[in-house]
């Protein structure tokens, strides 16, 4: 039985768990330097020779093999045809190339046969003992054959390597793809999940796939290129760690931003990794930023807000938590100066007739219909639930709709089932029917908010990943701006962890809570106070 508050632990193959890595640079350097020679003597070409620290950790590390030849063969102007995945080794095609390295890695693997890391494997026996369901990801189609070769295969429960990429069609990394499909096999979510990653575009997908702890292995003495990309913490070696650093980091709370405001650098410490940062353990320093400085003097802020408990109260009805004109003045100057999005688990209409507002951008249902100037999405797997979200509410009204107080929502692409006026003793025989109905459809799953019930599509989509869609769909590039989220609820927490060292995530809470959050603040009073902090100094 598992005791701690995360669930799974994800680790990459390569250069985590297996000391392939080198086997595969390798690989990869014969190849290219090979076919850069070939274009030398047939073409012309000055040689410059595939390096490890420029090309493979840039251009190939980590990526799918036709991928990882194309953006290696970008970064050189090199275009070929795209070819067929059956090109034979000497096609001068992305797959012929890439066919040819995968030739040289079995040869020189078979060769020299396949070392594990032993720290790693003591680690996932320790995880095992304690419950902890593990899993494994790869980019490679010779994921199972080294497990097997390496005598380590039985200790996965779920494999999402490069022939399960390309049958499910997922996307490669730095996308989060993998990684969420792979935490989704081991029945958990990725906000209870913990990814180990050792490649720049590792640490970039755990981060965007919203991951409760995004772990570097800094084999490669690169910690601060993983701690840029997205890591929240980076190590030379897993036994830096252990079971109890781990729960300790997914029981953190954020620090209250107004007591911390006003105090100088450095004089307040951060919620610091273990406890304190221990070893050879580099934290990520967007954890030990002062709030002032990250919001007013580092970047241009772009602003995602939440509305119910963010922009307005908590009220006994959904119809009833209305924002003050207040509110809705500072926010309209907030958005005159800043990019503002409003995410919301309202449907996207009701969100925006509500905040009033024109010109910002809209994403309701939690995120699976968004809308703004000049951008427009609907989540096309979440569209197909419609029908059956609309027949889930008509069973629950049928069947709960004598109990007194309770209220059901129909948002189209999600159901929400509100308790707050329901008398105690009737609270488990919601709970129960709406469990049984989420457990029959596998297309489903359940999350508990404040007092509701929140039927949502089983799909790899959340406030968070919204967030994402909408820095895409803008053209904003994370690294030019400060994201910052604020949100109440637990529905926000998936938001919070994607921007989390790449932004603010700002929890409003009256009382200390766990969460992804940075920092805190008690009321929609106080953010609104924050919004004109941040005017006043813009």
């Amino acid at each position: 039985m598992n005791r701690y508050s995360f669930e799974a632990v994800i680790f990459d193959l390569d250069g985590v768990v297996t000391k392939t890595a080198l086997v595969h640079a390798r690989a990869w350097k014969l190849v290219f330097d090979e076919y850069l020679r070939l274009r030398e003597k047939r073409d012309g070409e000055p040689f410059r020779e595939f390096t490890h620290d420029v090309d493979y950790l840039t251009y190939v590390d980590g990526k799918p093999r036709y991928e990882g030849v194309s953006s290696f063969l970008e970064s050189r102007r090199i275009h070929i045809p795209w070819g067929e995945p059956s090109d034979a080794p000497d096609r001068e095609t992305v797959c012929g190339i890439g066919n040819k390295k995968n030739a040289a890695f079995l040869k020189v693997l078979n060769e020299q046969g396949i070392e594990v890391y032993e720290t790693t494997i003591q680690f996932i026996r320790e995880l095992k003992r304690a419950g902890i369901r593990i899993g494994i990801i790869s980019s490679s189609k010779n994921c199972k054959f080294i497990l097997q070769s390496a005598g380590i295969e039985e200790l996965f429960q779920t494999r999402v390597d490069g022939l399960v990429t390309t049958e499910l069609r997922l996307r490669g990394k730095p996308e989060p793809d993998v990684f969420v499909t792979a935490a989704h096999n081991l029945g958990t979510i990725p906000g209870r999940s913990v990814a180990v990653e050792d490649a720049i575009s590792g640490v970039q997908a755990g981060r965007s796939g919203g991951f409760g702890l995004v772990l570097g292995l800094a084999r490669k003495d690169n910690e601060a290129a993983l701690i840029q990309n997205g890591a929240d913490v980076a190590m030379p070696d897993i036994s830096e760690i252990d079971l109890e650093w781990v729960e300790h980091w997914f029981r953190r709370t954020p620090r209250v931003l107004f007591s911390v405001w006003d105090k100088p650098e450095g004089t307040y410490k951060s919620f610091a990794a273990g406890g304190e940062s221990q070893g050879r353990v580099v934290l990520n320093p967007c954890y030990s930023r002062h709030p002032k400085t990250v919001l007013l003097a580092e970047k241009k802020p772009v602003f995602f807000l939440d509305y119910d408990g963010t922009l307005s109260p908590i009220a006994d009805r959904p119809e009833l938590a209305v924002m003050s004109e207040e509110m809705r003045q500072t926010v309209q100057r907030l958005s005159r100066r800043f990019t503002t999005a409003i995410v919301s688990g309202r449907m996207r209409q009701d969100v925006e007739r509500l905040v009033g507002i024109k010109g910002l951008l809209y994403a309701g249902s939690h995120g699976f219909d968004i809308s703004g100037p000049e951008i427009c999405m609907i989540e096309p797997r979440a569209k197909e639930l419609i029908p059956l979200i609309a027949e889930i509410s008509a069973s629950l009204k049928g069947n709960l709709g004598n109990i007194p107080g309770l209220l059901i929502e129909d948002k189209r692409f999600s159901l929400a089932v509100h308790y707050r006026l329901v008398k105690e003793e009737d609270i488990p025989q919601i709970e129960d029917l709406v469990n049984s109905i989420v457990q029959k459809k596998g297309s489903l799953r359940l999350m508990h908010g404040k007092k509701v019930f929140e039927i949502l599509p089983a799909i790899d989509w959340d406030k968070g990943r919204a967030v994402v869609w909408i820095m895409q769909a803008l053209g904003i590039s994370w690294s030019d701006i400060c994201a910052v989220y604020i949100g109440d609820d637990t529905t926000d927490e998936d938001a919070f962890r994607v921007i989390r060292t790449r932004g603010v995530g700002i929890l409003v809470s009256e009382h200390d809570k766990v969460s992804a959050a940075d920092f805190r603040v008690g009321s929609p009073e106080d953010v609104k106070r924050l919004f004109e902090m941040i005017l006043s100094a813009a």
